[in-house]
């Protein structure tokens, strides 16, 4: 299947400039929430370097946020980049495990591989498969409970687009090996 960076910034505009006033915008640099400001009149979520996995991650960001947060320059969260001791290493997980629920459930709606990123290649060696499991328990709970209003809007128009199943628990596999029985 093709994933064309062009295609995902009209599915979301589509889906969200006139409500929500917000665009997807290719960036050069590292990725960024701005809210409106001065003679930018709409909020712009920036992705890294036009690569397809950075803009679903910046989206599931967006997806989570609330409206308070989206009027903060990205939304009012601490971000200390690659090179993180273990504690900031924890501390960087742990906000990240919902975000990255969803930009999974997003990439099974578009039928694009994800992967879970520790996003520290020069820090503390993270437990990758510790925190993987923590970001797959919490994708099932979006199944069970339901994901947020933004992100299942988005996960049903990629859908649409690409015209993929509605994603289950039972095909949900990382890197071809299935983490649990969905039974269990």
């Amino acid at each position: 299947m093709n994933h064309c960076i062009n295609d995902l910034i009209q599915i979301f505009d589509q889906s969200f400039f006139e409500s929500e006033n917000t665009r997807l915008i290719k960036g050069e640099g590292e990725p960024i929430y701005l809210p409106a400001h001065g003679d930018t009149r709409y909020h712009r979520i920036e992705f890294a370097h036009g690569f397809y996995a950075s803009a679903m991650h910046e989206i599931a960001h967006w997806c989570l946020a609330g409206k308070v947060r989206r009027q903060l320059p990205d939304y009012g969260y601490w971000y200390i980049g690659d090179g993180r001791d273990a504690k900031q290493q924890s501390e960087f997980e742990k906000v990240e495990i919902k975000p990255q629920a969803i930009e999974w459930g997003l990439c099974l709606a578009a039928g694009f591989t994800f992967n879970v990123s520790s996003d520290n290649l020069d820090g503390v060696t993270p437990d990758r498969l510790s925190f993987q499991h923590k970001v797959y328990d919490q994708l099932c709970q979006y199944f069970a409970k339901g994901f947020p209003k933004r992100a299942q809007q988005l996960m049903d128009a990629l859908q649409d687009f690409y015209g993929t199943q509605t994603p289950q628990l039972s095909s949900v596999h990382y890197q071809g090996m299935y983490l649990r029985d969905a039974a269990s």
